[in-house]
Protein backbone atom coordinates (compact mmCIF):
# COMPACT_ATOMS: atom_id res chain seq x y z
CA UNK A 1 0.00 0.00 0.00
CA UNK A 2 1.14 3.50 -0.78
CA UNK A 3 0.69 6.23 1.76
CA UNK A 4 1.01 9.87 0.81
CA UNK A 5 0.86 12.83 3.09
CA UNK A 6 -1.43 15.70 2.22
CA UNK A 7 1.67 17.89 1.85
CA UNK A 8 3.11 15.55 -0.80
CA UNK A 9 -0.13 15.50 -2.76
CA UNK A 10 -0.53 19.26 -2.46
CA UNK A 11 3.08 19.86 -3.54
CA UNK A 12 2.65 17.55 -6.54
CA UNK A 13 -0.58 19.30 -7.47
CA UNK A 14 1.23 22.67 -7.43
CA UNK A 15 4.00 21.26 -9.60
CA UNK A 16 1.46 19.97 -12.12
CA UNK A 17 -0.28 23.34 -12.18
CA UNK A 18 3.00 25.20 -12.74
CA UNK A 19 3.90 22.80 -15.56
CA UNK A 20 0.56 23.46 -17.25
CA UNK A 21 1.07 27.19 -16.89
CA UNK A 22 4.57 26.87 -18.39
CA UNK A 23 3.16 24.91 -21.32
CA UNK A 24 0.43 27.51 -21.90
CA UNK A 25 3.00 30.31 -21.84
CA UNK A 26 5.29 28.31 -24.16
CA UNK A 27 2.44 28.02 -26.62
CA UNK A 28 1.74 31.76 -26.39
CA UNK A 29 5.42 32.50 -27.02
CA UNK A 30 5.49 30.20 -30.04
CA UNK A 31 2.37 31.81 -31.51
CA UNK A 32 3.68 35.32 -30.86
CA UNK A 33 7.02 34.51 -32.47
CA UNK A 34 5.30 33.29 -35.64
CA UNK A 35 2.99 36.32 -35.55
CA UNK A 36 5.92 38.73 -35.24
CA UNK A 37 7.42 37.26 -38.41
CA UNK A 38 4.08 37.30 -40.27
CA UNK A 39 3.18 40.86 -39.27
CA UNK A 40 0.50 42.51 -37.13
CA UNK A 41 -2.27 42.20 -39.73
CA UNK A 42 -1.76 38.50 -40.41
CA UNK A 43 -3.93 35.52 -39.48
CA UNK A 44 -1.06 34.37 -37.30
CA UNK A 45 -1.14 37.63 -35.36
CA UNK A 46 -4.89 37.39 -34.87
CA UNK A 47 -4.60 33.82 -33.59
CA UNK A 48 -1.66 34.64 -31.31
CA UNK A 49 -3.28 37.72 -29.81
CA UNK A 50 -6.61 35.98 -29.23
CA UNK A 51 -4.82 33.11 -27.48
CA UNK A 52 -2.74 35.52 -25.40
CA UNK A 53 -5.80 37.52 -24.36
CA UNK A 54 -7.72 34.38 -23.35
CA UNK A 55 -4.72 33.02 -21.45
CA UNK A 56 -4.08 36.20 -19.50
CA UNK A 57 -7.77 36.78 -18.80
CA UNK A 58 -7.85 33.30 -17.27
CA UNK A 59 -4.66 33.90 -15.27
CA UNK A 60 -5.93 37.26 -13.99
CA UNK A 61 -9.19 35.66 -12.82
CA UNK A 62 -7.22 32.94 -11.06
CA UNK A 63 -4.86 35.43 -9.45
CA UNK A 64 -7.78 37.58 -8.26
CA UNK A 65 -9.43 34.60 -6.59
CA UNK A 66 -9.16 35.00 -2.80
CA UNK A 67 -8.37 31.28 -2.53
CA UNK A 68 -5.23 31.69 -4.65
CA UNK A 69 -2.35 30.85 -2.32
CA UNK A 70 0.33 33.05 -3.85
CA UNK A 71 1.49 35.97 -1.74
CA UNK A 72 -0.78 38.98 -2.15
CA UNK A 73 1.98 41.28 -3.43
CA UNK A 74 3.05 38.72 -6.05
CA UNK A 75 -0.55 38.24 -7.15
CA UNK A 76 -0.99 42.00 -7.49
CA UNK A 77 2.20 42.30 -9.56
CA UNK A 78 1.17 39.45 -11.85
CA UNK A 79 -2.30 40.95 -12.29
CA UNK A 80 -0.67 44.25 -13.28
CA UNK A 81 1.51 42.44 -15.80
CA UNK A 82 -1.53 40.61 -17.12
CA UNK A 83 -3.46 43.83 -17.56
CA UNK A 84 -0.51 45.29 -19.46
CA UNK A 85 -0.49 42.17 -21.67
CA UNK A 86 -4.16 42.64 -22.48
CA UNK A 87 -3.69 46.35 -23.18
CA UNK A 88 -0.61 45.81 -25.35
CA UNK A 89 -2.30 43.03 -27.33
CA UNK A 90 -5.25 45.35 -27.89
CA UNK A 91 -2.88 48.08 -29.11
CA UNK A 92 -1.52 45.67 -31.72
CA UNK A 93 -5.04 44.65 -32.78
CA UNK A 94 -5.90 48.34 -33.21
CA UNK A 95 -2.75 48.90 -35.30
CA UNK A 96 -1.27 51.25 -32.69
CA UNK A 97 1.68 49.04 -31.85
CA UNK A 98 3.79 46.19 -33.16
CA UNK A 99 5.32 45.28 -29.82
CA UNK A 100 5.39 41.51 -30.25
CA UNK A 101 8.93 41.50 -28.84
CA UNK A 102 7.76 43.01 -25.55
CA UNK A 103 4.95 40.48 -25.23
CA UNK A 104 7.32 37.62 -26.01
CA UNK A 105 10.00 38.82 -23.57
CA UNK A 106 7.62 39.27 -20.65
CA UNK A 107 5.89 35.96 -21.25
CA UNK A 108 9.32 34.28 -21.30
CA UNK A 109 10.25 35.96 -18.02
CA UNK A 110 7.01 34.82 -16.38
CA UNK A 111 7.39 31.30 -17.80
CA UNK A 112 10.98 31.06 -16.59
CA UNK A 113 9.89 32.20 -13.13
CA UNK A 114 7.62 29.18 -12.86
CA UNK A 115 10.59 26.79 -12.77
Amino acid sequence: MYRFSYDEIFEESGAVTRERERMALDHAIELLTVAADAGPNSREATAALEYLQRLWAFLIRDLANPNNELAEALRANLISIGLWMLKEADQIVQDRSQNFAGLIDINRTIRDGLR
